[in-house]
């Protein structure tokens, strides 16, 4: 296992860099399995790689890199045609659950909202607060990995592939869009507030998108005259990220962006399902002219389904305009149906 973020593994993969496969494998003792982490960190290690690859190597060599796989790509251009791309998400909700001691696959949903309830209720916020990336939840100093994380990390690569000159725009961007998270976001309007032109605005945001820190929802429409069709509303992968920016860890599920939350996670449930399944269905929110709206709309094989997401249990009216206008059902998500609701998605997928 190479770390190429600390120098005595820089210094040690750099020492077998020159051999030859033989001597490679004997200095490594013989091993099924070389993980090369943090690998775009040097530019070399495609190239390394691919001549052990090419001398015959038995071992699996697993690289892993950014969160913004343009780096890694680059890293990897030596190897194309001889590499498998594996991308994860951070932990779904469902994940997260069924790493519970107490969790069965034969729950049901009278479970989650009788003598389950209080569990489900507890991992959900946390969820939603903390996030799910997998050291978030086993680390007890949650808050300050995540600012670390920010910082750190996430900043680091949008500033390393955009060679971005003004870091403190990025940082006013992003405090911008986690205050808007389920909101519709016009970058004209962002530009006028940060002083800066539409098309640079523009440019941070695809950076933020391909380095994985948000992801975008188009609108979906079949009739311009009536319905929004060239809206677009952004979210976080991670609410933990997200609520690092904006420097808010408050567990109260009184917070008054708790709605906001929830519609994000449902929503991110989703994204990441959607990724970790190679992108099989493509994700939409709706909106009229008249305002009637639906958070998430999800088309697949030629069929529509809809999802409202309600932090407390709402009229059966919701997103009654988009089912006439669609026969489309259209499904309230909300704190006590999200658990059975997300693990029929997980099974119906599988």
């Amino acid at each position: 296992h190479f770390d190429l973020d600390k120098p005595l593994d820089i210094a040690e993969f750099a020492s077998i860099a020159p051999l030859d496969l033989a001597r490679v494998m004997n200095r490594l003792g013989e091993p099924e399995l070389i993980i090369i982490d943090e690998a775009q960190r040097e530019p070399a290690v495609g190239r390394i790689v691919k001549s052990w690859y090419d001398q015959g190597i038995k071992a699996n060599i697993l690289l892993l890199g950014s969160s913004t796989l343009q780096l890694l790509d680059k890293t990897a251009e030596p190897l194309t045609g001889r590499n498998k791309k594996i991308g994860l998400t951070p932990l779904t909700l469902m994940e997260r659950l069924e790493s519970e001691s107490w969790y069965r696959t034969d729950l049901t949903q009278a479970d989650f909202e009788g003598p389950y309830k209080d569990q489900v209720q507890a991992i959900l916020l946390e969820h939603m607060i903390y996030g799910g990336y997998p050291h978030t939840v086993t680390t007890a100093q949650k808050e300050a990995y995540l600012r670390n994380l920010v910082d750190d990390y996430l900043l680091r690569d949008v500033l390393q592939i955009g060679s971005v000159r003004e870091p403190d725009l990025v940082r006013k961007l992003l405090m911008m869009l986690a205050g808007q998270i389920g909101c519709e976001v016009r970058s004209s309007e962002i530009g006028n507030r940060l002083g800066v032109d539409r098309r640079t605005i523009e440019r941070y945001i695809e950076l933020l998108e391909q380095s994985y820190v948000i992801f975008s929802l188009p609108s979906y429409s079949t009739n311009p005259r009536t319905e929004i069709s060239k809206g677009r509303k952004y979210f976080f992968w991670d609410t933990g990220v997200r609520n690092a920016i904006i420097g808010n860890f408050d567990l109260d599920p009184l917070r008054t962006d708790i709605g906001s939350l929830f519609e994000s996670v449902m929503v991110a449930e989703f994204a990441k399902l959607n990724a970790l399944r190679g992108h099989e269905f493509d994700l939409y929110f709706w909106r009229s002219t008249t305002q009637s709206e639906v958070d998430l709309v999800v088309s697949m094989g030629g069929r529509l389904y809809a999802y409202e997401a309600k932090w407390s249990k709402a009229s059966a009216w919701a997103g009654r305009a988009f089912s006439e206008r669609y026969q489309a059902p259209v499904t309230v998500m909300n704190k006590d149906n999200i658990v059975s609701i997300v693990r029929q998605l997980v099974k119906d997928n599988n």
